[in-house]
């Protein structure tokens, strides 16, 4: 064996994962890219959890099952809301410099929250602060190895079970295969699938494209989250525009500098994002023209001061935050569906588990909670490791085979065209079989290059996604079909892909 533990991916959940294993064994984590590069690196809005006096466990737990809008599962709802103020206080523990005033922790409020819950630390660089105490945390347990800019391109199976994982290392020559009793998935999302995202350039599906090769069960993958404003300039990168900045009372108007979304929601700018980014959408058909954010009510000291990373990143675009409107767009930003588990973790294939994006827990449902998703990955990360302790066997390194699948005819940027076109934020049944019908034209050689790799993982990412949209004939959260433009209780359930083309709807219920 290579190690006791094997962990793919160095965002929250695999670096939280890597802290809980290391008393049990050996735990090799292998990164991508530089073990820097990851979405949780990126994530500026917060982290949520019920601290607050004036807050509950309770109230965090109706505020996420009303953002699910019917697809939540509640035993891991309570698991998320109820494991995060534990979480926090260990993470403060540990380093975590969360904004405060005064000697007390600032709580903010986001879109569909009840309360004021969600913290921040330096502003807008949450994720920076949670991924850099966990880092140092983990680098510091002389159980843990990292292995940067190591891209895996395939589980190992012996039989129906894990065992390891194939790696093409940068500048080598040939892929490796790396052996250990227990595989923890923790890759992140998928948003490089489409034309548009806030994503990192590691989130390419390679997780949730990996398991479904294995045989492993994918739920409730058609529900990706669009974030609503993310920058919309020429030249410029899709950077996101935080949601806390509506928070703070930042607006969105059109050209005419009209507040649309009063007209829209009951919450008006605070609205789920799911209502936001079509209402944007909407907006820009309507007047055939852009949509800007506004925060210039608030002052350029504001602005700097609250949102250090978003105005300096504007400010390099010509815009002043705190004089200025920004304009804004829709943009693929997070994956509801992945890979399925249980609440520990544990997918459908043995010693295969998943913690963070690249699960589903059944926790975000149709549509996330805003700042749930560094929750989800300390505290899904965290349950992961303890099962994955519990399972560790001594078996010796096996002849493990990597499952097969052919290389598309399409290359990268045709395959994200055809996604952000044709299984993005509105969706039809005819488009959706398009999509399908050219991604299934493939060619039959097995990939050779990272271009392949990554093309290979595009596009059955793609092609579940455009599957089970097509299946799920209803608008629910971040779903939205104009030929099925109402909910229905009939889709009330999951999606669940298991095999090649077998996708099956299954009610709601604990895990």
């Amino acid at each position: 064996m290579d190690s006791d533990f094997l962990v793919i991916g160095a965002g929250v959940a695999g670096l939280r994962a890597a802290i809980e294993l290391a008393a049990a064994g050996s735990v090799l984590l292998v990164a991508k890219e530089s073990l820097h590069e990851s979405a949780s690196e990126y994530a500026q809005g917060g982290i949520a959890a019920a601290l607050a006096d004036d807050d509950e466990i309770e109230l965090h737990e109706n505020d996420t099952i009303y953002a699910g809008d019917g697809l939540c599962d509640r035993a891991a709802v309570q698991a998320l809301v109820g494991d995060g103020p534990a979480a926090i206080e260990e993470l403060i523990e540990w380093g975590a410099e969360f904004d405060r005033e005064g000697s007390h922790l600032a709580f903010a409020r986001e879109g569909a929250h009840s309360r004021n819950r969600v913290l921040h630390a330096h502003g807008d660089s949450t994720g920076r602060e949670i991924a850099r105490v966990l880092y140092r945390k983990a680098s510091a347990l002389p159980n843990v190895t990292f292995r940067s800019y190591s891209a895996v391109t395939d589980l190992l199976l012996d039989g129906n079970r894990v065992c390891g994982a194939s790696v093409c290392e940068r500048g080598a020559a040939e892929v490796r295969r790396l052996y250990a009793p227990a595989v923890l998935l923790a890759t992140g999302g998928l948003g490089q699938v489409f034309g548009r995202t806030t994503n990192p350039i590691v989130a390419t599906g390679d997780g949730v494209a990996m398991a479904w090769r294995a045989g492993a069960e994918i739920a409730d993958i058609e529900f990706v989250q669009f974030h609503p404003t993310a920058l919309a300039l020429e030249g410029a990168p899709h950077f996101l525009i935080s949601e806390a900045l509506r928070g703070e009372g930042a607006v969105l108007t059109n050209a005419a500098g009209e507040r649309f979304m009063v007209r829209v929601h009951p919450m008006g700018d605070l609205a789920p994002r799911d209502v936001v980014a079509r209402a944007i959408v909407a907006e820009m058909a309507r007047t055939a023209g852009p949509v800007y954010l506004d925060l210039s009510s608030k002052g350029e000291a504001f602005a700097r001061e609250r949102f250090p990373r978003i105005y300096a990143t504007c400010l390099q675009f010509g815009i002043d935050l705190g004089r200025q409107a920004v304009p804004v767009a829709p943009a693929a930003h997070y994956a509801m569906g992945g890979v399925r588990t249980d609440l520990d973790g544990r997918t459908t294939v043995e010693s295969l588990f998943a913690a963070g994006e690249v699960a589903s827990t059944g926790v975000h449902g149709a549509n996330r909670l805003a700042s749930n998703s560094l929750l989800e990955g300390v505290v899904f990360g965290a349950r992961a490791g303890k099962a994955m302790r519990e399972m560790l066997s001594s078996a010796g390194s096996p002849s493990g085979n990597s499952p097969q699948s052919a290389t598309p005819a399409a290359g990268v940027a045709e395959i994200q065209r055809l996604a952000w076109e044709k299984c993005g934020i509105v969706r039809e049944g005819t488009s959706l079989e398009a999509a399908i019908a050219q991604l299934e034209r493939d060619s039959p050689r097995s990939p050779l290059t990272a271009d392949e790799i990554t093309a290979r993982n595009f596009r059955d990412v793609a092609l579940l996604i455009a599957r089970t949209a097509l299946a799920r004939r209803e608008s629910r959260g971040a779903h939205y079909r104009v030929d099925y433009p109402a909910k229905s209780a009939a889709f009330e359930k999951h999606s669940i892909v298991h095999g090649d083309r077998q996708i099956e709807f299954r009610a709601t219920q604990p895990r």
